[in-house]
């Protein structure tokens, strides 16, 4: 489970694409499923051929994310000539996905676990001599970048938990050598909050009851607080940024309002203003200037992101690049001194365009799409749509159907489909609209996919994020039956063939389906999802210790209390596990920190002791999700093979899908018709 926004952003960029004909329009859709081909597996939830582009921060090369011998690993090229870029990494296991430039402009820094541990590690690679250094040569402890900073452009702050793993410590890491020195002693703090100058201004800690503190260091080597907010703005306050002379703090802020505005507090004399904001969206993306930091944009997402300028310097940028392709435009790189840009045109049914945009000559220059074979493939719109739950809820979903079942694109078919209900994790994160590969793989199958963004999704409001206190398997539950029972109402769903489906929390309420409202879902998927809500508070990792009156405050149950632990029961699938009647496939990766393994190993364990049929599927080499490609194919190849068999739908033969992966399946292949044969005899 997460709630990172850095983590969401990085995972949609490995996988957003797109579909266009030569001439930038839409094709012709199908009238048919005969007339519509199967998007292969591979195509969907195999690598990309690249992915997280930047630009360096001297403007002389680019770097992104592609395919080495079938690992993603990082390459770097000359601006003038990507498709000259080289790999400078050499994984050959699951593949980097998170990386950056340092301000040296010579070196790249990466992070990597082991097997999905989350035990991340910092390498740092010379693209002069090819050295890769390891940063963090630690075994068993998180490396957490803090901060790079164009004042030191051979160091970087790093949080590392070596010396308590409940505890993050700042260090200052020399990139090029890997010498670390000690800046800052945490003493039981969330997180910090550090400067472009490589200082320590805040740090925060939540209190009992989820109240969040916002302290400052004293002359005297101590702390004294600074702010504080209750629960009801946990979620939707923090600090972001500061300006370029430090006497400024920028926040997201949804103190005293609904909605998170981008505000300016002036350290100096306390005052507060509101920068940008938005009556039915929270704050969330900015433009930072790379070296004035100055804030120049913000954006808020109701159904679609918009952004909001705030330096009119930019105007004439944003109208040019408006002109240049269709789809949502993010920033996604600048060299420090803000003359080139990446920019990124994303879409709900194409591939990601990247361009080079020179701002003296504007002029954009078109470098490459994410997945060239997405370009021909019969890829969906997805209609975001808004359904009112039964208390008045406002609950923003998305909407994707079968190309041959919406050919007029009002986003409803002829006649009633199977449904999949696509569940997101956090719980506080939220759906977005753009495109998502479960939605185009399942729409392509011939099943209409919600995405419901229930209580408690983040992005619409406070209030909204608070209506879901002490609602695990209550009313954030009934948002996704409200969801269902439009869906029906409208004649898009059939209401005997719909699914659930979905990872980290979406797994938690595919159990909760199964369990609490057994008659709704014809059949579920779980990914790593929790099934007692006693065990996951007691087995997270030590490092979310200092979040743990969050998560407590927020389920409405402590586990260290008797009282706290009959309500975490009440709410938990496995307490209600004798309801479950409909088929259920369980995955699960043996190393995942967050949801560990036995949270599902108890509910198929209780299953099997009642006689209930499941399927459980085991990675060794996976963590909180399916990281390996051969992996995630594996696991979509049974999946769908298993939705097949519960709700009819067209299927592409498991074929050769397994035998790359690391794939288990300890209990029930026999339940899922064309998985068994494929399995090799015991």
């Amino acid at each position: 489970m997460t709630d990172s926004k850095r983590v969401r952003a990085l995972v949609a960029g490995l996988l957003l694409l797109t579909l266009t004909t030569a001439c930038g329009e839409r094709a012709p859709a199908p009238r048919s499923p005969e007339d519509t081909p199967l998007i292969p597996r591979e195509i969907v939830f195999g690598n990309p051929d690249k992915a997280s582009i930047r630009i360096s921060p001297d403007g002389s090369r680019i770097s992104y994310l592609a395919p080495l011998d079938g690992v993603l690993n990082v390459w770097v090229g000359p601006v003038e000539d990507p498709n000259a870029a080289e790999p400078v990494t050499r994984d050959t296991a699951r593949g980097i996905f998170f990386y950056s430039w340092a301000y040296s402009s010579r070196h790249i820094i990466y992070v990597q676990d082991l097997q999905g541990d989350e035990n991340w590690r910092a390498y740092s690679v010379d693209l002069e001599t090819g050295a890769t250094v390891d940063l963090t040569p630690l075994e068993g402890v998180q490396a957490r970048p803090q901060e790079i900073s164009p004042e030191f452009p051979d160091e970087i702050l790093i949080g590392l938990n070596d010396r308590d793993p409940r505890l993050h410590d700042i260090y200052r890491v020399n990139v090029s050598t890997g010498e670390r020195s000690l800046v800052q002693l945490n003493a039981g703090f969330e997180r910090f909050i550090t400067d472009h100058n490589f200082n320590v201004r805040f740090a925060g800690r939540f209190t009992p009851g989820g109240n969040f503190e916002l302290q400052r260091p004293t002359a005297e080597g101590g702390w004294e607080l600074f702010a504080s907010w209750g629960l009801e703005d946990s979620e939707t306050t923090f600090p972001l940024t500061f300006n370029k002379s430090g006497d400024t703090l920028y926040m997201q802020d949804s103190r005293g309002r609904n909605t998170a505005a981008l505000t300016a507090v002036d350290l100096n004399t306390g005052a507060l203003s509101v920068v940008a904001d938005d009556p039915q969206a929270d704050l969330d993306d900015v433009m930072i200037h790379p070296l004035r930091r100055n804030i120049e944009a913000a954006a808020f997402t109701y159904t679609r992101k918009v952004w909001k300028l705030i330096d009119e310097s930019l105007r004439a940028d944003f109208d040019y690049l408006r002109d240049v392709a269709e789809g949502d435009i993010e920033v996604v790189s600048r060299t420090l001194d803000d003359r080139i840009w990446i920019v990124a045109y994303l879409l709900d049914s194409g591939p990601v365009r990247w361009y080079l945009y020179d701002r003296e000559r504007r002029r954009a220059t078109f470098l490459f799409t994410n997945r060239a074979e997405l370009e021909d493939q019969p890829l969906a719109p997805m209609h975001p749509v808004v359904i009112d739950s039964r208390d008045g809820l406002k609950l923003v979903s998305y909407l994707t159907l079968p190309v041959w079942a919406d050919t007029d694109g009002d986003g409803r078919p002829a006649q009633p489909l199977p449904m999949v209900v696509s569940v997101h994790g956090g719980p506080y994160y939220r759906d977005f609209w753009g495109y998502n590969p479960e939605h185009q793989w399942l729409a392509n199958r011939g099943f209409a996919v919600l995405s419901v963004n229930f209580r408690g999704s983040t992005g619409f409001g406070k209030d909204f994020v608070n209506a879901s206190t002490g609602e695990w398997a209550g009313k954030m539950h009934g948002d996704l039956v409200d969801g269902v029972n439009w869906a029906i109402d409208q004649g898009i769903a059939a209401a005997e063939r719909v699914a659930i489906l979905g990872g980290s929390y979406g797994g938690y309420a595919t159990l909760v389906g199964m369990t609490f409202t057994p008659e709704t879902f014809a059949c579920g998927v779980d990914i790593v999802g929790p099934s007692n809500l006693v065990t996951l508070l007691e087995s997270f990792p030590p490092y979310w210790g200092p979040r743990i009156e969050r998560w407590v405050a927020r389920i409405g149950g402590d586990h260290r209390t008797a009282e706290g632990r009959g309500f975490l029961a009440s709410r938990s699938p496995l307490t209600f596990v004798n309801r479950i009647t409909r088929p259920l496939l369980i995955g699960q990766g043996a190393n995942d920190p967050r949801v560990k393994q036995a949270e599902s190993d108890q509910i198929v364990q209780a299953m099997r002791e009642r006689g209930i049929p499941v399927t459980y599927v085991v990675y060794p080499d996976e963590g909180h999700g399916f990281a390996r490609p051969e992996n995630r194919m594996s696991f979509f190849a049974v999946a769908e093979a298993f939705l097949a068999d519960c709700l009819g739908g067209r299927l592409e033969p498991i074929g050769d899908d397994l035998s790359e992966s690391t794939i288990t399946v300890p209990v029930g292949a026999e339940h899922v018709s064309a998985l068994a044969p494929m399995l090799p005899s015991p």
